[in-house]
């Protein structure tokens, strides 16, 4: 995992770990990486790591369980899914809607660009 200085690093594994439990590497109610194995395979330190499963906790995305270890909570993919969706709406597409009148593309053109570009990935 390459990391930026855009946002804290913990911020940047909690992120990572989202990513992987939507692409069902961890499905929801399965067991993640301890912090230290996690750790290991990012090569941070685990401070850095629990501080991550920690604010993924308050979020209610993964779940401790005393003795056994850390689990993508059971609605973990629309817990993230939810968060993702609302920042798109708050931060991307108004930055999308700025860049469009800047550059004078209309809605219609962008419809017909994002059609194109589904039928590519289908």
């Amino acid at each position: 995992m390459q990391f930026n200085s855009n946002a804290p690093i913990y911020q940047q594994i909690a992120d990572h770990l989202c990513d992987l439990i939507v692409a069902n590497v961890y499905g929801d109610g399965e067991r993640i990486p301890s912090v230290r194995d996690f750790a290991a395979v990012l090569e941070v330190n685990p401070n850095t790591v629990a501080r991550s499963y920690a604010y993924l906790l308050e979020l209610g995305i993964v779940e401790n369980q005393r003795g056994i270890g850390y689990f993508a909570a059971r609605e973990a993919s629309k817990i993230i899914k939810a968060i993702k969706r609302a920042s798109f709406y708050e931060r991307e597409l108004p930055a999308l809607v700025k860049t469009m009148k800047a550059l004078d593309i209309s809605v219609e053109e962008l419809t017909a660009s994002l059609e194109g570009a589904f039928d590519e990935t289908l």
